[in-house]
């Protein structure tokens, strides 16, 4: 996924994050933290891993999403659907270009973000937690292990 991508950006070094509000008095505060449950794939996948329920949600890094610019089109994979390490599971149209999914993990979808049917611009806005793809159940959890963590992506985003 994303070949397009990788001589598009390469230069862009930052850690993917999740932004965290707090309410305080009447002051918003925004503090960043790495997710360590949450692993990439070369290709700009990400996948955030629940060990008590054996499920990944996966999404694409918001390096991919500045990458594409402005996206106007999602396809997903169908629900029920079996997927393998690797397999496409949709595709992602931009103004700048389109690039396919890939599964970072096996296993079953369980579930699709269909707000991204009606809303494709949540990837450019939170594209690890607004505009999450989907959940898979995965079938084996230890591909987990051979997926990157934040620095190892981090370092593939560099090269």
């Amino acid at each position: 996924m994303f070949s397009a991508i990788r001589s598009a950006a390469r230069a862009r070094t930052s850690l993917p994050v999740e932004v965290n509000q707090v309410l305080f008095g009447h002051v918003l505060f925004a503090y960043w933290v790495s997710d360590a449950s949450t692993k990439y794939t070369e290709e700009h996948e990400a996948v955030a891993f629940d060990d008590a329920t054996g499920v990944g949600i996966v999404s694409i890094t918001d390096h991919a999403q500045e990458s594409l610019g402005d996206v106007v089109f999602v396809e997903l994979p169908a629900v029920g659907s079996k997927v393998g390490k690797g397999d496409q599971i949709g595709a992602i149209e931009s103004v700048k270009a389109a690039s396919d999914i890939y599964a970072p993990v096996s296993g079953e979808v369980l579930e699709v973000n269909e707000r991204l049917n009606e809303e494709p611009g949540l990837l450019n806005r939170s594209p690890q937690h607004d505009g999450w793809l989907c959940k898979i159940k995965l079938a084996n959890p230890s591909e987990m292990e051979g997926l990157l963590t934040a620095e190892g992506y981090k370092q593939v985003c560099k090269s």
